[in-house]
């Protein structure tokens, strides 16, 4: 390990990954990313990596829209291979909400995200394997898709490493270091490294390192269950990505005449996990049987379709499921925290905007006020136009 870093991002998923990255395209020199395992073994490589812009505040439609922008030019922007594959998306929400849907793809449609409101006539059109009698409105997406995180963490960290920067593996960062109400130093497992400007994008180890700094993050922990399902040849190839709402299921296409199904369910977050490092890592038998009836009501055809296995990540939550982008505690140091599930589709568009608070200053990047930490104390919460928190 170096002894002298201009910054040190902990972190090696696709959140400190991009980070990385676009601090070194932006030209600044000396990075280290410390990962105490490898990229993209924590929550990142466990993620469903579905890249979908409906938000329901203009700020994070705008970042997934650029966040988008970069996935589908990924090779020409960063180098490497983010593994995107364009399917669509349908958003299917109960009749209650087809106003806050309309209000919202209309947003949409003025940040230039190509987004339209559907009929459930013309969602079956599309895929008359649905089920569609139990709503009126949709929200549609056709570039919309999704990548693979590990290529995509991979890609990020190589394009850094040309860039000058040292991505350091198997490295725990185990305290942060302050003097004169100024970050100094991260000591690791493996030395101590000089800095004046630290980012902690660590996923939920997040809170535990900049605890002792005076900087309380109200992130938990809970797991976030996948299940895979052999659909055969209902569909003819790949579907759409849906996002059911009356289900509270959402599913996407994989490889190999495979489905990936979770919960968009906001009681999932109860679900929490005290243990980061031992969890309960196979899916509950209960939430298998939930999420796959609700393939069954959304999608008849499938109703013998073969489960085939599935797994358990994290997502590490805040109140109102947005993430804590600021600078805090003390001078130089910064968090990436708290993304509830939106960091893999939001990943290219937080690392440029942390990219820029760190070299320039944090006033100087607009966006970032709505994610500042000091949010949750003045009781100014995030809060979108539907019920559904993991929405936005």
């Amino acid at each position: 390990m170096p002894q002298v870093a201009d910054v040190v991002v902990v972190g090696g998923g696709v959140i400190g990954a991009s980070i990385a990255f676009h601090l070194a395209q932006r030209g600044a020199k000396n990075i280290v990313l410390v990962e105490k395992e490898t990229l993209a073994s924590g929550p990142t490589g466990k993620s469903s990596a579905i890249l979908r812009q409906h938000y329901s505040n203009e700020t994070t439609a705008r970042m997934a829209f650029e966040s988008l922008q970069e996935f589908q030019n990924f090779s020409e922007r960063v180098g490497g291979d983010s593994g995107y594959v364009k399917t669509g998306f349908f958003m299917i929400v109960s009749p209650k909400d087809n106003e806050g849907l309309e209000e919202n793809v209309a947003m949409q449609q003025g940040l230039g995200i190509e987004t339209t409101v559907c009929s459930a006539r013309q969602v079956a059109e599309t895929m008359p394997q649905l089920f569609v009698d139990d709503f009126s409105r949709a929200a549609y997406e056709p570039q919309a898709g999704h990548a693979d995180p590990a290529l995509t963490t991979t890609a990020y960290a190589q394009g850094a490493r040309r860039l000058g920067t040292l991505i350091s593996q198997q490295v725990r960062a185990i305290r942060l270091k302050e003097t004169g109400q100024r970050v100094t130093a991260v000591e690791t497992d493996q030395g101590v490294v000089h800095t004046p400007a630290v980012v902690v994008a660590a996923g939920p180890w997040t809170p535990a390192l900049v605890e002792p700094l005076g900087v309380a993050l109200p992130i938990h922990a809970c797991r976030a269950q996948i299940a895979n399902l052999q659909r055969g040849n209902v569909f003819g190839g790949n579907h759409p990505i849906v996002a059911d709402f009356l289900n509270n299921i959402y599913f996407r296409p994989e490889a190999g005449d495979q489905t990936l199904v979770g919960s968009v369910d906001s009681a999932e977050a109860e679900d929490r996990v005290p243990d980061l490092e031992n969890y309960k890592e196979a899916i509950d038998a209960a939430f298998r049987d939930a999420v796959l009836g609700g393939v069954e009501k959304r999608i008849p055809v499938l109703a013998d379709g073969h489960f085939s296995g599935g797994w358990v990540g994290l997502y590490y939550i805040t109140p109102d499921w947005h993430p804590v982008i600021d600078q805090v505690g003390p001078q130089g140091l910064f968090v990436a925290a708290g993304f509830s599930g939106h960091g893999f589709k939001l990943a290219p568009a937080v690392g440029n905007r942390v990219a820029g608070m760190v070299l320039e200053g944090k006033h100087t990047v607009s966006d970032l006020n709505f994610f500042r930490y000091e949010r949750f104390a003045k009781g100014e919460l995030i809060r979108g136009k539907y019920e559904y928190g993991i929405t936005g």
